[in-house]
Parts: structure tokens; sequence; C-alpha cells
């Protein structure tokens, strides 16, 4: 098998890809991150952007201060660097910065004022953040997927007209974050559109990885609000965005009321701001705001094509590998040909070992970091491996006793723009490895989190944190 090159230098462009972690048996090993679906590491122009910064850090708004007016500047470039990445226009479109997807999706089921007969239509593939928000505001129906997680578009469909006039909202994501599935998010927002309903998509995924395209409101395949993380677009300052339709949120109460979203407050009255100042009360987290719009100017400047491109090569290579190893088995669309019309997510498991053990193992003998269990999106998880009714249940009994040593669930290997083909022929080694039961750790498992740890042996996390430095008496 050859391998490819690398072509470009992406990996000069992030932070801490060349830290040494510890392992197990003494030492230390260049840690390979491979759980980049659930969060990333800076880039370098967003780490150093962000200290730059900090020396004309103040408050936003209404500020009379150079370092106010400088601040508010970059606070609201920012909001407009987020518009032109997913294609907004700020006459049609608004930007409201939060914490990440959750909170936007969160706010964004609470801001739409669903009434008792209003139906909301998603997808049995969802992460929990694209589903339990609503179940809370509203009725909501979930379209199933094939067995091998593929989105059933034709329950979709049939869904989609069965309740045709009822349906308020149709919640997608971009792309799953268990298999790597792309939705076809555009096709599904004019069969939306057409049935009267609007569209929401969970771009967490999909945002860092495609380009996305909003689109104007005159476009039947337009995106109608688009929620996105930027510790998922290496940028983890602690913000993300919900963008959509400027109508919905120009009329109605915030969901979250204090300063910064009214024109005026009298003892008998409030007249609320003008968005996206409505709904982005308290003091906003500027410097996550300036992150995220510092990542997504790189983003852009790489390419979002470019950035595509490679992720679907070690996707490719990664797929042969595993196509080789006898005892793990891929979940979801396992062939390497296909690598380009899916996201870098791949889950798997190993025959005869617990999905915990596997990614303890990796952590603490290999130095590689991946993720186990079911990703938040249990129904999904479940579906994949083929759980009936009945067994799901009893996951769930097991799980409200607090005793997880045999949840169900799956490792998950998952690519950044800077991981590379070597580090997939580490990982793969690895696994090899722990497939052979070639690891010599003693393992303890604690049953309320299912989670394995090396007997005898932990890390000092102290060791790897910075101290403040002494204060200088005057």
């Amino acid at each position: 098998m050859t391998q490819p090159t690398l072509g470009i230098g992406f990996r000069e462009l992030f932070v801490g890809t060349e830290v040494e972690v510890p392992v197990l048996g003494g030492g230390t090993r260049s840690y390979v991150n491979f759980d980049n679906a659930a969060s990333t590491p800076p880039l370098r122009a967003v780490r150093d952007g962000v200290n730059g910064f900090l020396d004309h850090y103040a408050s936003v708004h209404r500020g009379t201060g150079f370092k106010s007016q400088l601040s508010t500047w970059a606070y609201e470039q920012a909001r407009q660097q987020v518009l032109g990445f997913v294609g907004g226009d700020a006459t049609s479109h608004v930007c409201i910065f939060g914490k990440n997807t959750t909170e936007a999706l969160n706010k964004l089921a609470r801001r739409m004022s669903f009434r008792p007969e209003d139906v909301i239509l998603v997808t049995e593939m969802e992460h929990h953040s694209d589903d339990l928000p609503y179940r809370g505001v509203a009725r909501v129906v979930h379209a199933a997927v094939l067995d091998d997680g593929r989105l059933d578009e034709d329950d979709f469909d049939r869904k989609l007209a069965a309740l045709r006039g009822q349906v308020r909202l149709v919640a997608v994501a971009g792309a799953s974050n268990v298999t790597g599935y792309l939705n076809p998010i555009h096709r599904l927002a004019a069969k939306a559109h057409a049935a009267g309903a609007w569209i929401s998509v969970d771009a967490a995924q999909l945002a860092p990885h495609r380009r996305v395209e909003i689109g104007p409101l005159h476009d039947p395949e337009h995106l109608d609000f688009v929620a996105l993380s930027g510790h998922k677009l290496y940028a983890p300052f602690g913000t993300g965005a919900l963008i959509g339709r400027r109508d919905l949120f120009e009329g109605g109460d915030p969901d979250q009321r204090g300063g910064g979203t009214v024109e005026i407050v009298t003892l008998d009255d409030v007249v609320w701001a003008e968005p996206p100042d409505r709904d982005e009360a308290g003091s906003p987290n500027v410097v996550g705001a300036v992150a995220l719009g510092l990542a997504l100017r790189t983003l852009g400047a790489i390419g979002m094509d470019q950035i595509a491109a490679h992720e679907a090569e070690l996707t490719r290579y990664a797929l042969e590998r595993l196509r080789t190893m006898d005892k793990v088995r891929v979940f979801g669309d396992s062939r390497p040909e296909t690598a380009g019309s899916r996201l870098g997510a791949i889950p798997f498991q190993v025959d005869g070992l617990s999905h915990f053990l596997v990614a303890a193992i990796l952590g603490y003998e290999f130095g590689i970091g991946v993720r186990s269990g079911c990703f938040c999106a249990h129904p999904y998880v479940l579906r994949l491996l083929g759980l009936n009714e009945t067994q799901s249940r009893e996951v769930r009994d097991q799980m409200v006793a607090h005793d997880k040593r045999e949840m169900p669930g799956l490792i998950r290997m998952s690519f950044g723009l800077y991981n590379t083909f070597a580090e997939v022929d580490r990982f793969m080694d690895s696994l090899g490895r722990i497939a052979r039961g070639d690891y010599f750790g003693r393992y303890h498992q604690e049953p309320t989190t299912g989670e394995f740890t090396p007997e005898g042996w932990a890390p000092d996390f102290e060791d790897y944190m910075p101290s403040a430095p002494p204060l200088v008496s005057a």
C-alpha cells in the first residue's frame, strides 16, 4: 500500500501538534489527537491574534475610550466574518453570538414561539443538542435512519407529507458526528419550504470541513438557520454562533433578559433593542468572537475545498488500512472509494474488547486520543448497533442504575486539518497490537462511568499546567 504525501504543510498552522505526553511504562510520546469531532486545537493565527488583541481588550458598546471602541469594532468585524463564512446577507440574516452550538439551538427553540399544535421534524441521526431543546417546546417527530446510519429520506418524505401544515421546523445535522455522513441539506430545505416549514442545520460538524451556504431567502433551497461552534473550528475560546433569519429575531421577547438587550427601560415599560443586541444579554465573550473570526478568516484563506480534499485522503487511507484488520468492524460507510462524500469521523469496534478499554489503552499506552461511547447521540448509536426495543430498555435501566460497565458504544477516530498520514500509520499499528492483545497495562473499570484506568499509575496533571508567577513587591 502506497502512503499518500501530505502535500501542504497544514500542521505548522496549529498549536500543540508536537506536544509530548506521558505514557504508561515510563517516558513520553508525541500526542496524536484523533478526537477532533469533539473539539479542536487552536490555529496559531488564533492564538497569536488573541494574545495581541488582549493588549487592547475592553468592554464593548457604548464605551468612549479607544480600547472600548477598538474592541467594539473587532467584535462586530468578527460578526461580519461569521456571516460571510456562511454566505449570509446582513439585510436578511443576523449572527447572534453565544457559547456554542448547543446554546444556539436552545435559543432557536425558545425564540420561535411554538404553538401546542406545532411539530418539529428531526432525525434519528441527531446529536442530543439538535433534539432535546425541541422536546421542551413542541411535539417532536423523528425521521428514521437506515441500518447503515444514513438518513432514510423516504421516511423523511412520508412524515413531512403526513404532517404537512403542522411541521413548523425541520432540524437536521449537516453531518453526523458519529459516522461522518453528509446530509443533503439543501434538498431537504426545498422539501421543508414546500411543506411550509423552516429548516435549521446543526453545522457543528459540517462547518470545519465543508463549505456552508445559507443561501438567499428567495432560493427554495436556502437554510433558515445555521448553528456552529468555535471549539470545533480551531478557535476553542468559548464562542459559537446562530446565523439565521433576521425577521424572526426582529420580533418577540429575548429568551434571556438583561444589560445590552434594550433601547429604553422605565419602571413600567421595556423597549427591546434591534437584533442582534436583543438576543445577546450581558457582557459578551469578545475574545471568543475575535478568535472565531480569526479562525474563519484563516480557513477561508486555505480554502474549504482544499481542506475537504486533504481530509478525504486521510479518510480513504485510514479506511484502506482498517479494511485489512480482521478483528475491527467499521460502522457506517467503510468504503475507501467514497471517502470524498463523507467526513473523516470513523466509528468502529474491536472484537472481544470493550470500547471503553480500547480507548483507554490507546491513550495510556500509545499517546493517542480518541473517544468512545455514544457521542451524545444515544438513539443513533443504538440503532447502528442493531439493538431492539427490549435491549434498548435494558441499556436505559442500567444507565439509570449508574452502571455503565456494559454500556453499548463505539470507538471513534476523527480527523482535523493538521492530522497526517504518519499519524494514521501509528494509530493503525497501535490498534493492531491492541486487537492482538499486545498491551501490558492492567486496567480497572469504574462502574459509574464505564471508563478504564491503569492500576497503580496516573499522570501528574499539575506538571502540565502553568503556574502563576510570584508577585513582585513594590
